[in-house]
């Protein structure tokens, strides 16, 4: 039934929509059958000028009216208006407007951490030290290796700054809170573990924080078999990056999962061949030698190991304590198999532009092999610098020191990059910013051999000799090498003390009996002497040894005194450097 609102007459005819009186719409009584009481019960659509009544359930208190009657008034062909009784229009606006505002909050709360997910992605990270926490000192090749295999696998992420080896392996050893190391390093996180082995069994904690909030954003333990070494590096590595919500693409998930061995055995032999070959000494990089070697023979398919096995052998010549002639051919042949094996490995061509340039004395092969290094990783501090010191030696200096300001750059702490960078302004005549730049290496490691040895260099350069001296001294007691006895010799030679100069050559000469000595150290002191055709003579002794330091016959402003002699342009032209 339907009542009319007006003269309260009750219309039976259910499919009337006015009243027979006054016209009026009339209002559905509580109960009828209008769809179901709590529906809105559309029936069938209605015409221009028809209008239709529906009844609402409500909460209102018991003695009230038990409905909300709504009125469609579709007189508008353009839509209908809602007509609702004063109390009820006030609620269904209130609830209306709520609905409105949740709406609106949801979208804009999703909205904004859409927007905050995107810019929380982490841009620089530091791996420390993973710690070796097994209690056997013989496993801590294993920590310090994947330790850097992570720093390396990450550094092939784009949009991702991965600080390097060096700068994060100061910290080794000591506890430092991570929001320290971000602040020393400029990192927005700090990636840490603990290894633990025991037999066969290895396992790895690892955590990572957000510096800016010193909170731990993620943690993971890893529970696997020591022979599964290789699956569990590359699954930390995918791990690692997902967590730093790192985007990639299919070419980065490539480099990313990339494996230069299935073998574990052959992974662990180059783990530790790493680890001796950092320690910088003649024994343990014949310890290196040792281990590339075995894991070469654990897997004939394994380039980075190959490439390992060239750098050692590269260090052990360029010392200048071993036969070059010995050595770097096979130096030259490891990287050269490492790059038959895989041609985009930057390792094997950085190494191989070194030896390339230090013992072919191929200009131009070498720049060739350094410029592929860095188009297949620009990020690589070695790369960058080995450039730098074949530009510098070639009198390219400003190319050099360009090189080396990327190196330097890219790894802040890295004592010999900063120590060569200072040696090439050296070479450049800028000795006062030489010194500078040795002086704030040494500030980093104040025994610094390396840095110590160019800084008596860069003293002799600004006729200081007491503290040429002073320099060289200490850093033959730092490390017992021809190469500090030869400036050592030549500053004493230079400051009027020869009597003592000749006595460092004859300690440098009798040191040649016993083991190989460069001719190029010996000259060194000849020349600082004054005894020029002594000089000639040990410089072309080297050049019949192959002697890698005449190299720097162009570049060292130590041997100007003999420029002006044909034997010594000669010489320059027979090593193929320009005049």
């Amino acid at each position: 039934m339907k009542r009319c609102p007006r003269c309260q007459r009750v219309e039976t005819d259910d499919t009337l929509a006015f009243c027979r009186a006054d016209g009026t719409s009339l209002v559905r009584e509580s109960g009828a059958d209008s769809g179901g009481v709590g529906t809105l019960g559309f029936g069938p659509s209605l015409g221009i000028g028809e209008a239709e009544t529906r009844t609402l359930p409500t909460d209102e208190p018991a003695g009230r009216p038990t409905a909300t009657t709504i009125v469609l008034d579709t007189n508008r062909a353009s839509g209908g208006t809602e007509r609702l009784s004063r109390p009820q229009s006030r609620r269904v606006v209130i609830l209306a407007a709520a609905a409105l505002t949740a709406a609106t909050f949801a979208a804009s709360a999703y909205l904004y951490l859409s927007s905050d997910k995107s810019s929380s992605a982490i841009d620089s990270v530091a791996v420390l030290p993973f710690v070796n926490d097994g209690g056997d000192a013989d496993a801590e090749y294993l920590s310090d290796g994947m330790t850097e295999s992570l720093i390396n696998s990450l550094a092939q992420l784009p949009n991702l700054s991965v600080k390097a080896r060096s700068s994060v392996f100061r910290y080794k050893g000591t506890a430092v809170e991570p929001k320290q190391v971000a602040s020393d390093l400029s990192v927005r996180a700090v990636l840490s573990g603990r290894v633990v082995q025991r037999g066969d069994d290895l396992t790895l904690y690892l955590s990572l924080v957000d510096a800016r909030t010193n909170n731990q954003v993620w943690g993971e333990r890893y529970d696997r078999k020591l022979a599964d070494l290789v699956a569990l590096q590359n699954e930390i590595a995918r791990d690692a990056a997902d967590k730093l919500r790192v985007k990639l693409s299919g070419a980065d998930e490539q480099k990313l999962a990339k494996s230069y061995t299935a073998n574990s055995e052959a992974y662990q032999l180059y783990l530790k061949g790493r680890y001796h070959l950092l320690k910088i000494t003649r024994s343990e990089t014949q310890r290196a030698v040792s281990y590339f070697q075995q894991a070469i023979d654990a897997d004939p398919s394994y380039a980075l190991a190959y490439a390992g096995l060239a750098d050692a052998y590269r260090a052990l010549a360029i010392a200048g304590e071993m036969p070059p002639t010995e050595f770097l051919p096979k130096a030259k042949a490891a990287a050269q198999k490492a790059v038959e094996i895989d041609d985009t490995l930057a390792q094997a061509h950085a190494v191989l532009g070194f030896i390339t340039f230090w013992y072919d004395w191929n200009w131009g092969e070498a720049e060739s092999h350094f410029k592929r290094a860095l188009s297949l990783d620009p990020d690589s501090a070695d790369a960058h610098i080995y450039y730098a010191n074949l530009l510098s030696n070639l009198g390219r200096h400003d190319e050099a020191l360009a090189k080396a300001k990327v190196a330097t750059e890219l790894d802040p702490l890295n004592l010999r990059t900063n120590a060569l960078a200072g040696q090439f302004l050296l070479h450049a005549g800028r000795t006062d910013e030489a010194l500078e730049r040795l002086r704030k290496t040494l500030e980093l490691d104040p025994n610094y051999w390396l840095g110590l040895f160019f800084l008596a260099s860069a003293y002799i350069e600004k006729g200081m000799y007491p503290e040429a001296v002073a320099a060289a001294r200490q850093a033959g007691e730092v490390y017992d090498s021809p190469r500090s006895i030869s400036f050592l010799g030549f500053a004493l030679a230079k400051s009027g003390k020869r009597a003592e100069a000749k006595a460092e050559l004859e300690r440098l000469l009798k040191v040649a009996k016993e083991r190989y000595v460069s001719p190029y150290n010996v000259a060194m002191i000849y020349n600082g002497l004054g005894e020029r055709e002594e000089a000639l003579a040990w410089l072309e002794q080297g050049y019949q040894k192959r002697d890698p330091r005449l190299t720097f016959l162009k570049a060292e402003p130590k041997w100007d005194s003999l420029r002006s002699d044909p034997r010594f342009t000669d010489l320059v032209r027979k090593v193929g450097l320009p005049q």
